[in-house]
Parts: structure tokens; sequence; C-alpha cells
């Protein structure tokens, strides 16, 4: 929900990194949203186009989790077809905004989203619907195959998260959150309980004061 978003959200319950920068009022007329609900690496530079083309002097960043979320590891968005591709979206926004700041959050830990959403029965009802079933299928095995899944998977978040920190570091208007939306410790309250993945409303707001403290820290 737009509404909701902890990048340019409206919602108090929120207070959006657009908000927290430019006042409710401006940041109602000077910031837009481009996510898309299941959007992976390769759907960003169509993202930063749409981004660009508003001359903006922010782009937030929030992507990976669903190149590791596919319907087994094999299916999994290579590590190098993840490099290319940010590094083509970032070329296509600088092509039309090359001053333009960007912020870049580290892909979540969805090995942690297993373990905390494991807990909850509600939850594994739901994932069986065919939430994120590279990590999230079959929640309570805990045989050497499952194990091994979750742990390929894990690896591919840190690969992707190293890749993100890496490609961002060559451009001197990027900033890599350093991990920190990877490290935060979340538990259920923060998982919508709708669909068991995205991030609750409280989970927005979490990811907002990451984003602004991050935004505004002095490197």
């Amino acid at each position: 929900c737009p509404d909701v978003s902890w990048a340019t959200g409206a919602s108090t319950q929120v207070d959006s990194l657009a908000v927290r920068l430019l006042g409710r009022a401006k940041a109602a007329e000077r910031s837009w949203n481009y996510a898309v609900s299941g959007a992976r690496m390769a759907d960003l530079s169509g993202q930063m186009a749409q981004a660009a083309a508003r001359r903006p002097g922010l782009v937030t960043v929030m992507v990976g989790a669903n190149d590791a979320c596919r319907d087994s590891t094999a299916a999994m968005t290579s590590v190098s077809a993840f490099r290319s591709g940010f590094e083509d979206a970032l070329s296509v926004l600088r092509k039309q905004a090359p001053k333009a700041q960007v912020y870049v959050a580290s892909v979540p830990n969805l090995k942690r989203l297993w373990s905390a959403g494991r807990t909850n029965p509600l939850g594994k009802q739901v994932w069986k619907l065919g939430v994120c079933p590279s990590m999230l299928a079959d929640a309570d095995a805990l045989d050497a195959a499952a194990t091994e899944r979750r742990d390929t998977v894990q690896e591919r978040v840190e690969a992707y998260n190293s890749v993100l920190k890496e490609v961002c570091a060559k451009d001197q208007h990027c900033r890599y959150d350093g991990g920190a939306v990877y490290d935060y410790r979340f538990g259920t309250d923060q998982v919508s309980h709708w669909d068991w993945f995205h991030p609750s409303v409280n989970g927005q707001a979490r990811l907002a004061e990451i984003a602004y403290r991050k935004v505004r820290s002095v490197t």
C-alpha cells in the first residue's frame, strides 16, 4: 500500500523517509513511488528511468528479496546477473539525473523471516500458498535438504548485499545502508499478517527510521 510505504508514504503511523526529509506537505507534492510488488533486479532499470524523468534529488532502492524468493534455489537470480542489472540501473539514472543522491537498502534477512514466522500457525498456512518457496516452503522441515536449501538462499542474499555495497561504492552519490536492514532483528510485529512476507506498518516505520538515519549520517 503506497500510503504506508517506508520511502514515500503519507501515513502518520510510518513517517516515511520523504515526510521526515521534506515535511508532510512537500512530501505529498515532491515524492513519487515506482515500486512494484514482486519486482526483481531485472525490473530496476525501468523503474530508474521513471524516477530519473522526475529529476529527483534522492532515489531510494530496495531490491533483491524477490530475486532470492523463487520457486527453487536454481531459479534464483545469479549473482552476475544481479550485478549487471544494478550497474545498468544506475547507468540509466545517471544519464538523466547525474547528481541525484541514491540510498540503497540491503536485502532483508530472509532466514530470519523463516525463523520468526514459523512460530505462527497462520503464517505457515499463508506461506503454503507459495510465498517465497525457496526459503519458506515446508517451514517445519529441519532435515538436511531443507537446511541446505535455506542456507543456499541465505548465502545468495548475502552475495546480493555484497554486490549492492560494491557497485554503490563506485558511484560518488550512492549510499549503501551498510547492511542495516539485513542486520535489523525484526519479529512478527514487523511482518504483515496478510501475506507474512512484506513489512507491516510497524515494519515500514522501522525501515523509514533506518533510511533516515543513514541518509542523514555524515560519511
